[in-house]
């Protein structure tokens, strides 16, 4: 079962990290357009700055679960190596615990964060792109690396309970 779980995150996180992609791709197109269109033309892209913000905050979110699955984060294992594999075991159980919980609570503040941004009625300063929407894309971005994470803390609590290293 948690293998079919594996399969399932793997493929959204895919999907998502595409996602991901289309918000990079969107900030090298606006940075390219809006440098040659300003030093060339000597007009630049109308509002950039808030289309570079938004599509930052889409890359970044999307593209968290997969970085989480291939293990392209920051780990910092000082002391870790040198703790017997079970207590290893243990202790990544219970950060990845923690970190499913700072990442639901992501989750819940960025979907308040967006009713607020949509009853405030809440745009950007230059071009007037409505952020709420973004900040709910943001939350269903994030829900893929909770996912991830309930597959890892599950794969690692049954690691514990069978005493494998």
């Amino acid at each position: 079962m948690i293998e079919k779980f594996k399969r399932f995150n793997e493929r959204l996180s895919g999907w998502a990290e595409w996602i991901g992609f289309g918000g990079i791709f969107l900030m090298v197109a606006i940075t390219c357009v809006d440098v040659i269109g300003s030093k060339l033309f000597l007009s630049p892209v109308y509002g950039s700055l808030d289309i570079m913000m938004m599509a930052q905050l889409i890359a970044i979110s999307f593209a968290a679960s997969m970085a989480l699955i291939r293990n392209r984060h920051v780990q910092v294992e000082f002391f870790m190596v040198l703790f017997p594999k079970r207590l290893q075991a243990i202790v990544a159980c219970l950060i990845q615990l923690l970190c499913l919980a700072l990442f639901v609570f992501i989750v819940w503040r960025l979907f308040t964060h967006g009713l607020h941004l949509q009853a405030g009625g809440e745009e950007t300063a230059t071009a007037h792109i409505p952020m709420a929407p973004f900040s709910y894309a943001s939350a269903v971005g994030i829900v893929a690396v909770c996912l991830v994470l309930i597959q890892q803390f599950l794969t690692s609590l049954m690691r514990v309970l069978r005493n494998e290293p």
